[in-house]
């Protein structure tokens, strides 16, 4: 069962806007307000994903009544972190024909030639949608930030390059739901050798993945400035223990129904007349 109180998760994982972060001071392997157990966590992500479907459904048809409003989901983790596996168990619940999924991957050339917000942009769901960034804008302070990719001066200035364009889309009917999968250092080892032990996990391997790892505290600190520079009001962070994976989804699962039901989508009015139809229909072999 989850918790009995009236705490909604959004206050219980939702990162204070614009203070410092301290990644180590959270339990990767924690359940915060979670169902007791993988049983109970799957089960009740099931029963999670109908009410989702449902006001997934609404919001896409009130799109259709001139509603401006859509939902973006971004996922944002180390790898290994589950992003991927979150769009398939949580994602998969839902109607594929209002979601918009998009992995941003290295970008390529034609991308490089533009503003580093220019792709993201592209993939942005429209009015009705639910929008799935697996990775996203931020890798442009992240592995730029690690790898310097590009000049300090120019990763400083793409903080608030992402906070203004973040304003403009919860200014336009965006509601972000912004979620960074924390996992521990021991975990990412424990899945990485999975990949290895099991043949049908091996495509997802590269042997930098293991060369990556001694960039592990880079990497933290990196997300630590981003989420410090980029949690706001509008568009705040959630940080996620994702060791176990059912708590994982399960959390992702309920945040995204807390958003949901705050927006409350309703079905459009008919803007024909539904009894002269019916009785067209019924007049008629």
């Amino acid at each position: 069962m989850a918790h009995k109180d009236s705490t909604s998760l959004r206050e219980r994982l939702r990162l204070p806007a614009g203070e410092p972060v301290d990644l180590s001071r959270y339990d990767a392997a924690a359940t915060p307000a979670g169902p007791h157990g993988k049983a109970a966590g799957r089960a009740a992500t099931a029963r999670i994903g109908e009410r989702l479907a449902v006001l997934q459904e609404r919001l896409w048809a009130a799109s259709t009544g001139g509603d401006r409003r859509r939902v973006l989901l971004v996922l944002q983790g180390m790898d290994t972190s589950g992003k991927g596996g979150t769009v398939k168990h949580v994602i998969g619940l839902l109607n594929p024909s209002g979601c918009r999924i998009t992995a941003f991957k290295a970008p390529t050339a034609e991308e490089r030639a533009h503003p580093f917000l220019w792709r993201v942009e592209q993939a942005l769901p429209i009015r009705g949608e639910l929008g799935i960034f697996d990775r996203s804008h931020y890798e442009d302070v992240l592995v730029a930030r690690v790898r310097e990719l590009a000049p300090a001066p120019e990763i400083a200035r793409r903080y608030e390059q992402i906070n203004r364009f973040e304003r403009s889309l919860t200014g336009d009917g965006v509601t972000l739901v912004k979620c960074f999968l924390h996992i521990s250092y021991e975990e990412q080892r424990r899945r990485l050798l999975k990949r290895l032990d099991k043949p049908e996990k091996r495509w997802k391997f590269a042997a930098s993945d293991i060369d990556d790892r001694a960039l592990w505290p880079a990497f933290q600190e990196a997300y630590e400035i981003a989420m410090e520079r980029c949690g706001t009001s509008n568009a705040p962070w959630y940080l996620i223990p994702a060791d176990h994976k059912w708590y994982r989804n399960w959390a992702v699962s309920t945040l995204l129904l807390e958003h949901f039901e705050e927006l409350d989508p309703r079905y459009p009015q008919a803007d024909f007349d539904v009894a002269a139809c019916r009785k067209r229909l019924l007049e008629r072999p």
